[in-house]
């Protein structure tokens, strides 16, 4: 008679049947064979080499040092607003921060850039002209958000002649009002040429007009604040600028305090269809010369600008053409001097990395309007990439002494670091 089964003694027998793969009824039986007891020994072997392993890998794991997951992502970061930031207009509420953890390693540090212009020139010029040779500038860019509210912009120059501060000055693009607020030195607001910085330039060189009216490579730049404001319509893009600086750069020459200089944009901007617009310009400025106390100097202009660039082939085709006209009258002692100046200039991409161009140059003389500059020009630009442009350009002008100088001038342009978009 068999003694009862323990309930122990099924649970073991069933849990090592499920670990060898052994049915359970095999292992009830009272007795087994001497074959299927040494089946069961290297089952046995073979399942405490892998518990050995499975022991070694714990050891080795318990022994790596510790890593902190990353935590679940709970949607953006967001900072408080400054208390009295609502009552004056500013937003309210917290305001998101983008970047996460990049953005806060470089929160001290602004964007870097630097930018080298190297010119070379041949050819024939009575008159003097360019050196044969030179690093016509070097501009180094530092430029950040301040605070939710505003934004920085420093761009220094080194030039053959001087080292100084091309722009600096802050922007508070949210305003009371809705208004875009500047402060600090700036390039005047006067037409698309003088706010251009040299590397921009579609040109080696500027038009005859801005040297001989609206004052050269220096161009109306001074330290002043400028005021922006979109006039809502349904039809165009219109934005009017005004402008006050202290008065003193190439153009305006002012002696006191009172002598400030004024500048006043109205701009227009309108879509023509997918792959063409239209921008449209008129400018004033009004300031102090230097012929003495009650003395002034007045400019007008009005410029024009279209764009084709089809969206297809946006990367291999693109045509812009422009032109801007500027009247000049300068009081002087003998009576007022009113002259007139204009360029007219067409870039053409035919090709990915290749534009072709061409410029006409007509000005008076600001202080003699009798004397007039004529100039064409011819240009050929190669882009090897986003950072770096080769130009070639044949310029030939007849200046109002009655020599004329043929010239033919080349360019490297070149830039490293964050660059911050231009306005467009």
């Amino acid at each position: 008679m068999r003694r009862p089964t323990s309930l122990r003694t099924v649970l073991l027998t069933a849990g090592l049947g499920l670990m060898l793969g052994i049915p359970s009824g095999a292992l009830a039986q009272p007795a087994a064979s001497a074959e299927e007891v040494e089946q069961l020994k290297s089952q046995i072997a073979a399942l405490q080499a892998q518990v050995n392993e499975l022991a070694a890998k714990v050891e080795a794991l318990q022994a790596a040092p510790v890593v902190p997951a990353p935590g679940p992502a709970t949607g953006a970061e967001t900072a408080a607003v400054p208390a009295g930031a609502a009552g004056a207009g500013g937003p309210s509420g917290n305001l998101p921060l983008y970047g996460g953890a990049a953005s806060r390693s470089k929160v001290f540090n602004p964007d870097i850039s630097a930018i080298g212009d190297f010119v070379g020139a041949i050819g024939k010029s009575p008159g003097g002209g360019e050196p044969s040779l030179e690093l016509h500038e070097a501009e180094f860019g530092f430029q950040a958000i301040v605070d939710p509210y505003a934004r920085a912009d420093f761009f220094l120059t080194y030039g053959p002649d001087e080292i100084g501060v091309e722009e600096a000055y802050i922007t508070f693009p949210t305003a009371p009002g809705g208004f875009l607020l500047k402060a600090g030195k700036l390039r005047d607001a006067f037409g698309k040429m003088n706010a251009m910085h040299i590397h921009m330039l579609p040109f080696t060189d500027r038009p005859l007009v801005t040297q001989n009216l609206t004052g050269g490579e220096e161009g109306l730049a001074d330290y002043g604040v400028s005021l922006a404001h979109l006039i809502p319509n349904p039809w165009l893009f219109l934005e009017a600028t005004g402008q006050v600086y202290r008065g003193q750069n190439e153009v305006f020459s002012g002696e006191t305090r009172a002598d400030l200089s004024y500048v006043g944009h109205l701009r227009a901007y309108r879509d023509l269809g997918d792959s063409s617009n239209v921008d449209l310009g008129g400018s004033i400025a009004y300031g102090s010369n230097d012929s003495g106390p009650g003395f002034h100097t007045r400019l007008l202009g009005v410029d024009a600008t279209y764009r084709w660039r089809p969206l297809r082939r946006a990367i291999y085709r693109r045509f812009l053409g422009r032109t801007e006209l500027v009247w000049s009258r300068l009081d002087e002692p003998i009576g007022a001097q009113n002259a007139f100046g204009l360029y007219v200039l067409a870039e053409y991409q035919f090709a990915r990395r290749w534009i072709a161009g061409g410029r006409f140059d007509y000005s008076e003389r600001a202080t003699d309007p009798s004397l007039v500059d004529k100039g064409a020009s011819l240009l050929l630009t190669y882009w090897p990439s986003e950072f770096s442009q080769i130009r070639g350009q044949y310029r030939r002008t007849h200046r109002g002494e009655g020599r004329t100088d043929n010239e033919f001038l080349f360019q490297f342009l070149f830039s490293i670091g964050a660059h911050g978009a231009h306005i467009f």
